[in-house]
C-alpha cells in the first residue's frame, strides 16, 4: 500500500467558500498545489474533461479507472484512447474475485434487476474504490449538481465522509459541481476532447451495460440509469448523497 502523506491542517468549509465561484481549472490548480498524493477517478465525459484541463497544468497526474467486468466495449476503448492521447498511466482497479464469485454463483448474474443494484456495485465499484481511496490523501470527481436529485448540495471540495476513517481524512474536489451538462459538452468540442463513442448512440450517463441505457428527448440524464428503481436511489454508493464540507 501507497504511503499517506502528511499533509497541513486545511480548513475545508473555508477552502470550499473561496473555490464555490472559480473555474474548474482554478479549483484543480488548487488542488494539485494542496495534495501530491491525489488522483482523478476517470469513467466518463466529465472526467476526461478534468483530465484534460489537469494535464495542462502537471502533465504527471495520477488517475484510476473502476472495471466492474461489465462495462460496454465502447467503455473499454474509451478508457484506451484516453491513456494514449494524453501519454498517460491510468490504473484499473478490479473487484475482489472471491466476492464476485460468490455474488455469481448464489444469485446469478442479474440479481439486481429483483433486489436492487447496491449489492452488486458494492462489490464491483465501491469495494475496489474503497481500496484505492485508502492510499490516497484526496480525489478529484466529475460530479455536477444537475446530475440528479442527490446531487444537488455537491460543494466543490469537501470532506468525504464516506471513505474517510478515524485516523485519516480524506479530501474529495469537484470542480464541475457547478458545471452544466452543456458546459462539459462545449468544452469538449472547443479542444476536441476524447468522448466515448456510445454518447453518439443517445447514452448520457453511462454505467456497467445491463444497468444502462439510452435517455429519451426531455429525459433527465441519470433516468438511463438503473431505470427500474426510483430516482432518489440512483447512486451506486461512490457518492454518498448527503456529505459534510
Amino acid at each position: 500500500m501507497a504511503q499517506l502523506t502528511a499533509q497541513p491542517e486545511l480548513d475545508i468549509s473555508s477552502l470550499n467558500a473561496d473555490l464555490s465561484n472559480q473555474t474548474p481549472q482554478k479549483i484543480l490548480a488548487i488542488a494539485l498545489s494542496q495534495f501530491d498524493n491525489l488522483a482523478i477517478s476517470f469513467s466518463g465525459a466529465e472526467d476526461v474533461v478534468l483530465i484534460d484541463m489537469a494535464h495542462k497544468i502537471n502533465k504527471d497526474i495520477k488517475v484510476f479507472s473502476l472495471d466492474t467486468g461489465r462495462l460496454h466495449a465502447e467503455t473499454y476503448q474509451f478508457i484506451e484512447r484516453v491513456r494514449k492521447h494524453y501519454g498517460i498511466t491510468i490504473e484499473v482497479m478490479y473487484p475482489d474475485a472471491t466476492q464476485l464469485e460468490n455474488l455469481v454463483t448464489t444469485k446469478g448474474l442479474f440479481s439486481f434487476y429483483e433486489d436492487g443494484h447496491q449489492e452488486c456495485c458494492g462489490i464491483r465499484k465501491v469495494a475496489p474504490l474503497r481500496r484505492k481511496l485508502s492510499t490516497l490523501d484526496a480525489w478529484i470527481t466529475g460530479q455536477r449538481k444537475d446530475q440528479s436529485p442527490t446531487r444537488a448540495n455537491v460543494p466543490v471540495v469537501q470532506i468525504d465522509n464516506a471513505f474517510s476513517s478515524d485516523d485519516r481524512q480524506l479530501i474529495k474536489f469537484n470542480p464541475l459541481a457547478n458545471w452544466t451538462s452543456a458546459d462539459v459538452w462545449m468544452y469538449i468540442r472547443s479542444y476536441e476532447v476524447p468522448y466515448n463513442p456510445l454518447h453518439e448512440r443517445g447514452f448520457i450517463s453511462i454505467g456497467c451495460e445491463p444497468c444502462t441505457r439510452p435517455t429519451l428527448p426531455q429525459q433527465h440524464e441519470r433516468e438511463g440509469r438503473w431505470w427500474w428503481e426510483d430516482s432518489t436511489k440512483k447512486e451506486c454508493g461512490l457518492h454518498a448523497p448527503t456529505q459534510e464540507v
